[in-house]
């Protein structure tokens, strides 16, 4: 099975490096020095990474045969590929591969059905779940444990426990309302009324 586990980004410096967007919880696996990775578009690849190193944050790479900033900014946007045996599994019990999770489905802890996971996109603060609703619609789920409370692979779904206003916009703006309603109240007892009971 191909997986994408990077997208090159611009060239850093003369000597042939790259930034890289990582799309994978494993980049000491998948992108490390002597990885050989095929390319969207193939005629790019493939690529065999040469030397890796971090630099303020972000993950340099340099491939075999690419010598200068020329070559480098002609790798641009190349998706890098690797191929993954479909059975493995992330060490840490906590992690997913994406396409183990493409395709499960989104519940509430009572069962109601959200939708069905079409997509992750990988933020540099968080994982994101793009989710398709029966109707169509889409709505985005931040991967974290306050939320996705439950990967069940064997069920093929996500249990997650949405604050008011994630799912449901129509929640978001009966929570504001009742916030400005108790501001309003706030603001009558600031102006001299006095609360219930005191005499």
């Amino acid at each position: 099975m191909q997986l994408v586990v990077a997208r090159i980004g611009r060239a850093h410096g003369i000597k042939g490096e790259v930034t890289v967007e990582v799309r994978t919880d494993e980049p000491e696996l998948r992108l490390g020095p002597g990885a050989v990775l095929a390319t969207e578009p193939a005629e790019t690849g493939p690529l065999t990474i040469e030397t890796g190193r971090v630099h303020s944050g972000r993950l340099l790479l340099r491939f075999e045969g690419v010598r200068d900033r020329t070559g480098a900014e002609a790798l641009r946007n190349t998706l890098l590929i690797a191929e993954v045996d479909p059975e493995e599994l992330p060490e840490d019990e906590d992690e997913f591969y994406d396409h183990q999770l493409i395709d499960l489905d989104v519940v509430l802890a009572d069962g109601t059905e959200i939708g069905r996971i079409t997509e992750i996109s990988h933020l540099p603060s968080q994982d994101l779940f793009i989710v398709e609703r029966p109707d169509g619609s889409e709505v985005m789920i931040p991967f974290v444990e306050e939320i996705v409370t439950e990967i069940d692979l064997e069920e093929q779904r996500a249990v997650i426990t949405p604050p008011p206003g994630l799912i449901d916009e129509s929640e978001a703006v009966v929570a504001s309302s009742r916030d400005e309603e108790a501001t309003t109240a706030e603001a009558a007892g600031d102006a001299g009324e006095a609360p219930k009971g005191d005499a």
